[in-house]
């Protein structure tokens, strides 16, 4: 489907979609489902799942969702998305650069700067459909995505309202490691060393190695929420053959460039309304109060759902992603 907006520049890649609905939750009949394309300022071209509320009528307010770190939008943003449209929002859920069904190439790769630059991209697109209020513009960002969002809203003030669900800061875990277990320059040196040497590894065979998705068998001694992982991306619940984590996940070199972009230092200069949404048992809540604490003024929101581990806010299975808090935030601040 070719909307306004849509890969306006011939040298666009023209991307194969698939048609049929190949998602990891079932279709609403209370939205009209459809895809679309749309390019970031790279030449990138996207691939996007929009989803309308039925019988809706002039310009509506719109939600771009994007995330986990590693899934596609057939997985979590799908469900989001999909749900937010249900609730009267015109909504787009996207791959991001180099992943599932969108452009760049080489696969598998990730950027502070072109994965930010690809929810202002989804911007630029929802902000020129004939369908859509572009002063009423929101985003969701899941998982990594979330500390991707809030870098997008620090920079674009045509993003009115952001919400991060169950939130990891992709800058600090590899700067630091989980709980800061590897917060130190000796540390940080070795990796450097070992992805230089991947580097050049790379690049004398033509090929990038990638680094495996969820640890498949899963070891019996594997952390719980590396089991949790595994419970979703490798079972029938939300394994999807397009995503990363549910296969040979990213590029050895995939991530490296976070080691020195700290992606949440502008955080405290975004204006608009900022709701952050984690479990209280999930191993990666302190990524989301690390970013509260970067925020600033009396209009962001730091929700913590009693019980849950970063995986219950990726599907609906546990019941507690607080779509009725998303869907009153949203109407509040974008209007």
């Amino acid at each position: 489907m070719m909307l306004p907006g849509c890969n306006r520049n011939s040298n666009m890649s023209t991307l194969n979609l698939t048609q049929e609905w190949d998602k990891t939750f079932p279709k609403s009949e209370l939205v009209n489902h459809s895809k679309v394309t749309f390019h970031n300022r790279y030449g990138i071209t996207l691939a996007a799942d929009m989803y309308v509320p039925k019988d809706a009528k002039g310009k509506l307010p719109a939600i771009a969702v994007s995330g986990p770190f590693g899934a596609v939008k057939e997985q979590t943003s799908g469900i989001y998305a999909q749900h937010m449209a249900e609730r009267g929002f015109l909504t787009i859920a996207f791959d991001p650069s180099f992943t599932g069904e969108s452009g760049g190439e080489p696969r598998r790769m990730a950027s502070p700067d072109i994965n930010t630059e690809d929810f202002m991209a989804a911007v630029d697109f929802l902000s020129v459909q004939d369908n859509v209020d572009a002063e009423r513009i929101g985003i969701i960002g899941i998982c990594g995505w979330g500390g991707m969002a809030i870098n997008a809203a620090a920079l674009d003030p045509r993003i009115k309202a952001t919400v991060t669900s169950t939130m990891y800061d992709m800058s600090r875990v590899t700067r630091e490691g989980y709980f800061g277990s590897t917060d130190n320059e000796d540390a940080r040196d070795a990796q450097r060393k070992a992805w230089a040497e991947q580097r050049t590894e790379d690049y004398r065979t033509g090929t990038y190695k990638r680094a495996g998705g969820v640890v498949d068998p899963l070891p019996e001694d594997a952390p719980w929420f590396v089991k949790d992982y595994y419970d979703y991306y490798k079972t029938e619940r939300g394994y999807h053959p397009r995503s990363g984590n549910s296969n040979d996940g990213w590029n050895v070199t995939g991530t490296m460039s976070f080691l020195n972009q700290p992606l949440l230092d502008m955080a405290g200069e975004i204006k608009t309304p900022v709701l952050l949404i984690h479990g209280e048992k999930a191993h990666s809540r302190y990524f989301s109060e690390g970013a509260f604490a970067k925020l600033k003024g009396d209009n962001k929101e730091l929700m913590i759902i009693p019980g849950a581990v970063h995986t219950d806010l990726y599907d609906d299975r546990a019941g507690v992603i607080p779509y009725d808090k998303m869907e009153a935030f949203f109407k509040t601040n974008l209007k």
